[in-house]
């Protein structure tokens, strides 16, 4: 009886051992679970954030695709010869409100294309003296003339003396950036320039229909009087000039009213919610294979005129 007994108590303690080991286990495959679940939880949602940016991100795009394609439906609705070479519309899709300014790139000067007095005028009106300007203007033509072979290239040896780790490129410039590594140009200089200059326009006279005033201003022998004359002017004009002649009152060779083919396309978007996006494009109109080729694109662009930035705040 008492062997009974004892068999009893010692298999009672072996059940309540294995209980107390089942507990254990079952406790410890709740705390996996739930750890589990808060990782796929936190899994989830940094998941949902990120497909609502990038839902953001791709509606954007989409948005500013269509105001370039807008904008370079209305340049090729009309032919070449009457073609506007700027102008401004708004427009909903979707969620958002926007805003779309194209204007010729001839407005700018061509880095590539620029005869040294504009380059030199446009130095100079940046505010440097004018030896410096003939020095900078000097440097801007090395950087992108191509090296006699054979010869001895005086460009290249500046910049070894000046103890720079590259050489000039002696070849066009690729993009406007490369300004900044043009020997001897003071960074504020550059800076300045930045907003006036382009690499995509492909000619060296500057539309003098568009551009901007310190653009004209750098015209050879332009003075503040006839500045202010034919800014006046051009504000008033209802039809466009044929000729820079009607506009300058001379026949300046790297003066005209033609656009071309490449156009700066600004767009702006204001969403519903409130948020704001906005992207710069360089288009060429034309190509053999397609309507229009994309050049550069940039997207939180700052550049777009005031007038426009007005426009989709509404």
């Amino acid at each position: 009886m008492m062997r009974n007994s004892i068999a009893v108590s010692r298999f009672g303690g072996s059940l309540q051992r294995a209980d107390g080991f089942i507990i254990v286990a079952v406790l410890w495959i709740l705390l996996m679970l739930a750890t589990l679940a808060t990782i796929y939880s936190v899994y989830v949602s940094r998941s949902a954030l990120a497909l609502t940016a990038n839902d953001a991100g791709l509606e954007t795009e989409l948005l500013a695709s269509a105001g370039l394609e807008l904008a370079a439906y209305q340049l090729l609705a009309v032919d070449k010869d009457d073609r506007r070479t700027h102008g401004d519309f708004r427009f909903r899709l979707g969620r958002a409100n926007l805003a779309v300014h194209y204007l010729s790139e001839a407005a700018r000067i061509d880095l590539n294309e620029a005869a040294k007095p504009l380059l030199v005028g446009l130095f100079a009106v940046l505010g440097a003296r004018t030896p410096d300007a003939e020095r900078y203007a000097d440097r801007v033509i090395g950087w992108r003339t191509e090296p006699k072979a054979g010869a001895q290239d005086p460009e290249a040896s500046l910049y070894l003396a000046a103890g720079l780790s590259y050489l000039p490129r002696g070849a066009p410039f690729v993009h406007v950036s490369e300004l900044w590594l043009v020997q001897g140009l003071p960074p504020a200089l550059v800076e300045g320039a930045l907003p006036f200059v382009t690499v995509y326009s492909g000619q060296a006279a500057v539309d003098v229909l568009d551009a901007a005033p310190e653009v004209l201003a750098a015209l050879p022998d332009m003075t503040e009087d006839r500045l202010d004359d034919i800014l006046n002017r051009r504000e008033t004009m209802t039809i466009a000039p044929k000729s820079a002649a009607d506009l300058l009152g001379t026949n300046e060779p790297i003066t005209t009213t033609k656009g071309g083919n490449t156009f700066r396309v600004d767009v702006l978007i204001k969403f519903d919610d409130g948020r704001h996006a906005s992207s710069q494009a360089v288009i060429l109109l034309g190509s053999e294979k397609v309507p229009y080729q994309v050049l550069s694109w940039r997207d939180g662009s700052d550049d777009a005129p005031a007038r426009l930035r007005g426009a989709a705040a509404r």
